[in-house]
């Protein structure tokens, strides 16, 4: 249907850049990748513009079909969306964005941070879908999350909205986080901070440590749980009881209809998260106590569909 609208999402990684093919009605046409360049230059463009042609080409269509672009990028984007802030990414978004509108120019670009065009999948086509109001919180490597508020998700004056991860929750810790601060969130209910506090545990108990693959390597940690290892069973606890407390804050600001969890250590909610519900009603306010907690369905293909929504937005405001 060479007359029909169409919408591409763009998750941009630190190895990939997954893409998505969409209609208007939201329905997933196709996907592809392509390894992520630096971003900063012709070559970087192109790579994800011929990236873009492939898909395309893949599902017979036409760049001129093409009405909006959303990216998903590992960075701070305020609402001005100019992005001051890079992390584990080489990205010029001026230099990007032209190229894109070059490529389709019928369509209107604009970024969003990875954490909250997830959330934003998760509530046009995941578990928070039919839902106003919901955090979403990822739990990979680090801790990262999206605060959605009546559909929209809340991205703050210097983009910093959401990122939950540094909740400074324990002031008296000496070991730094990644961003330099002390006693965050995610040094405890992370992937990172379930192994560490693993680790710590063993070496209270005078017992020896599963082999670990790495140190965010959280998945043995379970499946150590899973055989009856109590130093494993105390860093479950310790991360359900940080995040559980994290949360229980979280909803004296926000009250979400719902918390939705995603990222990696979420594949394992079966070994914790009736553990976590339990230390979340252990510290809620009472009105708050019963705000449910669900696992996202969406997955990987989260960034995409978000970011295809941020593409849809974008072209309604045009």
């Amino acid at each position: 249907m060479a007359d029909r609208k169409l919408f591409i999402g763009l998750d941009v990684g630190g190895t990939s850049v997954k893409m998505g093919l969409f209609d208007e009605a939201g329905e997933l046409l196709g996907k592809g990748s392509v390894p992520t360049p630096p971003l900063i230059d012709s070559a970087g463009y192109t790579a994800v513009t011929d990236g873009i042609t492939a898909l395309l080409g893949a599902a017979s269509e036409q760049a001129e079909q093409v009405r909006g672009i959303g990216l998903a990028i590992p960075c701070p984007v305020p609402a001005d969306g100019v992005i001051r802030m890079q992390a584990n990414i080489q990205i010029n978004a001026p230099g990007l964005q032209a190229a894109l509108e070059r490529h389709c120019p019928n369509a209107a670009v604009r970024f969003e941070n990875d954490a909250n065009a997830a959330a934003m999948g998760e509530l046009s086509a995941g578990t928070a879908k039919g839902f106003k109001s919901f955090v979403f919180v990822t739990i990979g490597t680090g801790v990262g999350g999206g605060v959605v508020v009546d559909g929209h998700v809340v991205s703050g004056g210097v983009g910093a909205g959401g990122e939950i991860g540094h909740l400074c929750m324990n002031p008296t810790e000496e070991r730094s986080c990644g961003c330099g601060g002390k006693g965050h969130l995610e040094q405890y209910a992370s992937a990172t901070g379930i192994v560490t506090s693993y680790k710590a545990a063993c070496e209270a108990s005078d017992t020896e440590p599963v082999e670990l693959e790495g140190p965010s390597d959280s998945r043995s940690v379970f499946e150590a749980a899973k055989n009856g290892d109590e130093a494993a069973w105390t860093a479950i606890d310790s991360m359900c009881d940080y995040l559980g407390r994290a949360l229980s804050m979280i909803s004296c600001v926000v009250d979400p209809e719902v918390f939705v969890l995603g990222g990696g250590t979420s594949n394992s909610s079966d070994l914790f998260l009736d553990r976590l519900c339990a230390s979340y009603k252990r510290y809620a306010i009472s009105v708050c106590s019963d705000t449910p907690i669900e696992i996202a369905s969406l997955g990987n293909d989260a960034g995409i569909y978000g970011a295809a929504y941020v593409a849809l937005q974008a072209a309604e405001t045009e």
